[in-house]
């Protein structure tokens, strides 16, 4: 077959090379020029060359040095999806070149001659899913020539076969090293209860069954430890505990208890409770759908769901985040419903961390991947990226955490969930590949470099011109009524899809129909793999051919692979060999309630005192706002595209200086309604180290607090809840993890917001080089979705008048344990722990709201992390105004003033003319009033008249937005 090589070289500096590789048996010359000239090189700063690539044969070509150089290619691995390379050949399809059967995408780059050839490699490429060639230009070798052929060869076609795993027989031991070598992720009740199935049908599993069962038991996809019986256990706490505000607190507090599924009661529970007392059909669907679904005016309906893509990020940070992304878009189509809105908040670890363990990449490398696979993908699909946030502590430096999350937005009504008997299933989307299996259980185990170089198919690529066509057609599907179920294909790939969808019923299907990328999978690959762009649906007989028809019409692969069943077995050929025959209810309902302990020990840090005497308040600011944590991101956010569409109301920076952080995000879906949707977020993981149920609290209030600022209604707002967490098998994660979700029952109920759906990410640790385990920190994230009853009366963060009034609302306690100002150096870690009052949130939030309805805020903002000196500065920079503070009024000392971090509290700037109305709606409440805003740029700060702060805007917003210039945002280069 004959193999081309072209090259493409930019007329920037630095800039690197594109390489392609063409292949087809009828590839002609002809058609190759017209596509270097054609398709691959923009002429005005680009040249292009190609040659023929033989075998013993040397390369050369004109973009190379004539010597002292190292020369690095990059290049996906073969199996792994190449998104660029699909476009060409889609691309040659356009123009008429259909002799182009594969084309693969590399990236040259030219480095001094000194380089290190192999410390090169390791910077410029992602082993566990790219390859490498190193050479100097001078060199007449012809490894080049095999390197290209390798990766543009068809693998060697094999003989499906279906393996029988000797499980009937295994004693204990082997039953646990059958799980371990197979990545099952498994535990020795587990594999006992599989092991008395497979006796009691008088034989073995076969390999696909064995993997079925794993991918559907799996953490990720069963819940398996938030549905756990735990026996929780501490020491009795002497103080007195509000059990009519705190429940849940008060039911730990005894000393011993026993939680039947944490799912069950604390978080759905929550929900049930809140939903009882509305009188309205607000929540449509909790816990049931891929995506939380509320009503949103008469005739349509929200949807919401948040995904982590931890594990993967971690391994290949570009295509961990990128598929994060494509996967969760997913669950919103598996609702029915148009993408209208991306989120992404991110964990990783310090900027300035020292060269990691082995098998780790750095910090700033995993960032810079990060935000480039969010980017690709959602700025390619045209949904606006609009709300997020980006956190550093040293506890991410190995277990990054990515959250990606995306609204939807559908008529009401048209989201079917009607799988009958004899209806046809049916695949859509991307080919099945080898890449992403076993993706399920990798994220179920903790990540190891071992591990991680076992399975690096359990990471993707993403292809978003693929599910932007597929987007497009199932939207035509939904309003004609062509399906009656649909469902995502993600965690556990068809196994999981066909096997929930079919999971009262039944289903049969016939691998050898499945689309696959190329040749040579086992029939348990195609039946497991979690390739991405697919998903699943249920079509009745007579509206098959009107589906495909439609797809064929948006060039969008659809294939029945089988049916639906009434016989409640899952059934699976390829061919003639059986893959897959087990009961459903078994596959579903046969796991093994886990046990787990879980044992809590209070920190000793609470019952100390923080020493603030020493405290400079200019300079505690200055570093605060340096923390990378609490910088500006708007060379982050810049990079992604928060406008199109055109219903971004209030964007992600905000302000005279388009560079003020905004506490939300406000949506306009619907043109021409005024009625619109916030977004905030609340994450506060230092607060973990130290008390999970008091920093699930706070997450729920910051949440509240963000959507509220900008005029979301706090009576019709939902939450999210992501758990990441370590591994549950240690009493004290497992202890950790119960008190968060007790918070969450407490703080649901006491704001009257319900949880629509949920993700838990667990046994996020690490093995470091001494062999040990590394937890992340404990890190919920509450994502709420906040109806803002007329946009046209949102307010923003950003001062706007000289004269306005600055008010502090809420109360503020010396809470400096887990706080930012301990972060800087600036205090010890110690002291009390910030805790939400919240009966008094509950009705500050309310009564905010009521302010802002009536038009008496000019502008609001949060305080959150470093407390009120860096919201004040957030203010000033945003409005590019000066603010004049006095703090004498507040029954604290200055430096807990300024940088406690006691949440419920926000800055308000009120118009002089509504001071009075203002007032009187808060009384009764903590509202003080603190200064005013100034024409004079500056932010300064007294206190018994004495300057504690007095420093420019300029000064600040430069220490603010240059602190993050060691992550790179550039485009990535694969």
């Amino acid at each position: 077959m004959p193999l081309y090589l072209v090259t493409v070289a930019s007329s920037a500096i630095r800039s690197p090379q594109h390489l392609y590789l063409l292949a087809g048996a009828e590839l002609m010359p002809s058609a190759v020029t017209s596509l270097a000239d054609q398709l691959l090189h923009d002429p005005v700063v680009q040249q292009v060359h190609w040659q023929v690539v033989e075998d013993g044969q040397a390369l050369t070509d004109p973009f190379l040095p004539p010597t002292d150089a190292l020369v690095i290619e990059v290049a996906y691995r073969p199996g792994v999806t190449d998104s660029e390379g699909e476009s060409v050949v889609e691309g040659a399809r356009r123009l008429g070149i259909r002799s182009l059967e594969h084309a693969r995408s590399l990236r040259r780059y030219i480095l001094p001659a000194t380089t290190d050839p192999a410390q090169a490699a390791a910077d410029l490429a992602i082993d566990v899913v790219q390859t490498t060639i190193a050479y100097h230009p001078g060199d007449q070798t012809t490894a080049r020539a095999a390197f290209y052929a390798l990766l543009v060869a068809e693998p060697h076609p094999t003989t499906p076969h279906v393996a029988m795993v000797p499980l009937r027989t295994a004693d204990d031991a082997e039953l646990m090293a059958i799980s371990q070598r197979g990545v099952l992720a498994l535990d020795l009740a587990e594999m006992r209860a599989i092991q008395a199935y497979f006796v009691a049908q008088g034989r073995d599993p076969t390999d696909g069954e064995l993997e079925t069962i794993a991918q559907t038991w799996s953490e990720h996809c069963s819940h398996k430890t938030f549905k756990a019986r735990v026996q929780y256990s501490q020491p009795p706490e002497d103080l007195s505990v509000d059990s009519e505000h705190y429940p849940m607190l008060a039911r730990l507090a005894v000393g011993n208890c026993t939680i039947d599924s944490l799912i069950r009661t604390f978080l759905m529970r929550a929900t049930q409770e809140v939903l009882s007392g509305r009188q309205d059909e607000w929540v449509l669907s909790a816990f049931v759908d891929n995506a939380g679904i509320l009503a949103f005016g008469d005739r349509h309906e929200v949807s919401y769901k948040v995904e982590t893509h931890n594990h993967p990020s971690a391994l290949e940070p570009f295509g961990g985040a990128n598929t994060g992304v494509g996967g969760v878009i997913r669950d919103v189509l598996g609702v029915s419903a148009r993408p209208i809105a991306n989120i992404d908040v991110l964990c990783f670890g310090m900027p300035d961390a020292p060269p990691p363990p082995a098998g780790v990449l750095h910090p700033r490398r995993i960032a810079s991947g990060v935000v480039a696979g969010i980017r690709d993908y959602g700025n390619k699909l045209g949904i606006p990226t609009v709300g997020g946030a980006v956190l550093f502590d040293p506890g991410y430096t190995a277990n990054p955490l990515v959250y990606c999350g995306t609204v939807g937005l559908a008529p009401r009504g048209l989201h079917p969930r009607n799988v009958r008997p004899g209806d046809i299933i049916v695949v859509m989307g991307g080919r099945t590949g080898r890449d992403g299996i076993h993706g399920a259980t990798f994220s179920s185990i903790e990540l190891t470099h071992t591990t991680a170089s076992e399975v690096g198919s359990a990471v993707q690529i993403g292809d978003p011109i693929t599910e932007k066509k597929m987007l497009d057609v199932l939207l035509q599907a939904r309003d004609a009524g062509l399906y009656s179920a649909i469902t995502d294909c993600g965690a556990g790939g068809l196994s999981s899809a066909v096997g929930e969808m079919g999971a009262e019923l039944g289903a049969e299907v016939h691998l050898e129909h499945v689309p696959c990328k190329y040749a040579g999978l086992q029939p348990w690959e195609i039946w497991l793999s979690e390739a991405q762009e697919r998903m699943v649906l249920a079509v009745p007989p007579d509206r098959l051919i009107a589906l495909l028809t439609l797809c064929t019409a948006e060039e969008v692969e659809a294939t029945p692979i089988g049916r639906f069943t009434d016989d409640k077995r899952l059934r699976v050929f390829y061919r003639d060999l059986a893959v897959v025959d087990l009961d459903m209810h078994f596959l579903h309902e046969g796991r093994p309630q886990r046990v787990l302990n879980a044992e809590w020990q209070p920190s000793p840090a609470l019952s100390q005192s923080p020493h603030l005497t020493n405290v400079d308040p200019e300079q505690a600011l200055l570093a605060l706002l340096a923390h990378p944590s609490i910088a500006s991101k708007e060379r982050i956010i810049r990079t992604y595209d928060h406008e199109v569409g055109g219903g971004t109301v209030i964007k992600p920076l905000v302000g005279a200086s388009l560079a003020g952080p905004s506490d939300a995000t406000v949506l306009q879906p619907l043109p021409g309604e005024t009625v619109g949707l916030a977004l905030g977020f609340g994450i506060c993981p230092r607060y973990g180290r130290h008390d999970p149920y008091w920093m699930a609290l706070a997450a729920i209030d910051e949440a509240l607090r963000n959507v509220v600022a900008v005029g979301g209604d706090p009576e019709r707002t939902a939450i999210l809840d992501n758990f990441c967490w370590g591994d549950p098998k240690q009493p004290d994660r497992m202890a950790g993890l119960v008190r968060a979700a007790a918070a969450c029952y407490d703080g649901a109920v006491a704001f009257g917001t319900p949880f629509i759906s949920g993700k838990d990410s667990l046994n996020n640790e690490y093995r470091d080089a001494e062999g040990r385990r590394v937890a992340i920190p404990p890190t919920l994230l509450i994502s709420a979705l906040a109806e803002v009853p007329d946009i046209r009366q949102c307010v923003t963060m950003d001062v706007k008048q000289p004269g306005d009034v600055i008010y502090l609302l809420g109360a503020t306690r010396s809470e400096f344990a887990g706080s930012h100002l301990a972060a800087v150096g600036m205090i010890d870690d110690v002291g009390a722990l910030p805790r939400v009052d919240l009966v008094a949130a509950r009705t500050t939030f309310r009564t905010l709201h009521q302010a802002i309805r009536a038009g008496l805020v000019r502008a609001c903002h949060d305080l959150s992390e470093g407390g009120l000196a860096v919201a004040a500065a957030e203010m000033a920079i945003a409005g590019e105004l000066g603010l004049h503070l006095v703090l004498d009024k507040l029954d604290v000392d200055p430096i807990t003033a300024l940088f406690s971090e006691t949440p419920s509290r926000f800055l308000i700037a009120v118009d002089p003319a509504h001071t009075a109305a203002f007032e009187a709606m808060f009384a009764g409440l903590p509202l003080v009033r603190l200064g005013v805003v100034t024409g004079t740029p500056a932010l300064r700060v007294e206190w018994q008249e004495r300057s504690l702060i007095n420093v420019p805007v300029t000064t600040l917003r430069d220490v603010w937005q240059h602190s993050l210039d060691v992550i790179n945002v550039k485009d990535s280069d694969l």
